[in-house]
């Protein structure tokens, strides 16, 4: 009789602890999903500023965010368990330490804005290609030489963003983007644009300002469609005479989101200066007249 009681016992210690177990799961699971927030029909979890390392595992299970936000942390790496969270569409992580992106970074087939911006990154892997959907790209602020031609994919991307970095000539990727409409590669160590940049003819903003270009290829002056370019900080001195085919421009520009012209800090030869002073139509018909 007493060993049944204790079998009794034992039975019911069992379940209570698998109740214990599955409480403290669902817990475990739930304290992360209660940060999560609907925002204009989407999925959101933020965890921007929160002084993470790593952020906790349970996050990887959240298969239904849409916008996961890890930026200004402290991230020095980043799981390839972030290959889980197949309905991403947007993934922020500027403001980081990270010095790589992992592999699984190819799984996330319905990514359309990645962040990584003020980072440490010197390569981005291969697989970034498989993310076709991409429409914004943010690189700015690593330490990138070049990027995968397997970035050749992305299609889709409309802006991008490489500035400050340590490049030395617009990857040969970029030039299959054929929807860009919008490509910052300021501050890097760009000594030329190449003809090619002519198959970006959506282009309506190209910021190279702050590299070391000796001249400006004739082909630039294909992308009709350019309403702000900003050339400024270069070693440019003259400019293809077909320039006045960039009619969109508008204006000579001072202030760094003006759209128009930004050319003027460069050593310029004189006449090509003197008639600048005119404004960018005394430019036109200078070169009209060419």
């Amino acid at each position: 009789m007493g060993g049944k009681h204790s079998k009794g016992l034992a039975g019911e210690e069992s379940k209570l602890q698998g109740r214990k177990s599955a409480t403290l799961e669902e817990t475990s699971s739930e304290r992360i999903r209660k940060h999560t927030v609907t925002h204009f029909g989407y999925n959101v979890l933020s965890l921007a500023r929160r002084g993470i390392v790593d952020p906790p595992e349970e996050v990887w299970d959240l298969k239904e965010l849409q916008k996961l936000n890890l930026s200004l942390n402290c991230l020095q790496t980043l799981s390839s368990s972030v290959g889980f969270l197949q309905n991403l569409v947007v993934l922020n992580l500027w403001g980081n330490q990270l010095t790589c992106l992992p592999p699984e970074i190819g799984l996330l087939k319905n990514l359309k804005v990645l962040f990584a911006y003020r980072n440490h990154l010197s390569e981005v892997p291969e697989e970034l290609g498989s993310c076709i959907k991409l429409e914004v790209l943010s690189l700015a602020n690593n330490q990138l030489t070049t990027l995968p031609n397997s970035l050749s994919a992305l299609t889709d991307l409309r802006k991008l963003n490489l500035s400050h970095n340590n490049i030395g000539h617009i990857p040969t990727c970029v030039y299959s983007m054929r929807n860009l409409i919008f490509l910052h590669v300021a501050c890097n160590r760009l000594e030329n644009i190449a003809e090619k940049i002519q198959a970006l003819a959506d282009l309506k903003i190209l910021i190279v300002e702050g590299n070391c270009i000796h001249s400006l290829p004739k082909m630039l002056c294909c992308l009709t469609k350019l309403e702000l370019l900003n050339v400024d900080y270069n070693d440019i001195q003259n400019v293809p005479v077909e320039m006045h085919q960039l009619n969109r421009l508008g204006k000579l520009a001072c202030h760094p989101l003006d759209k128009g012209l930004h050319i003027m800090h460069n050593p310029l030869l004189k006449p090509i200066k003197e008639v600048l002073n005119g404004g960018l139509q005394a430019l036109y018909n200078y070169l009209k007249a060419s």
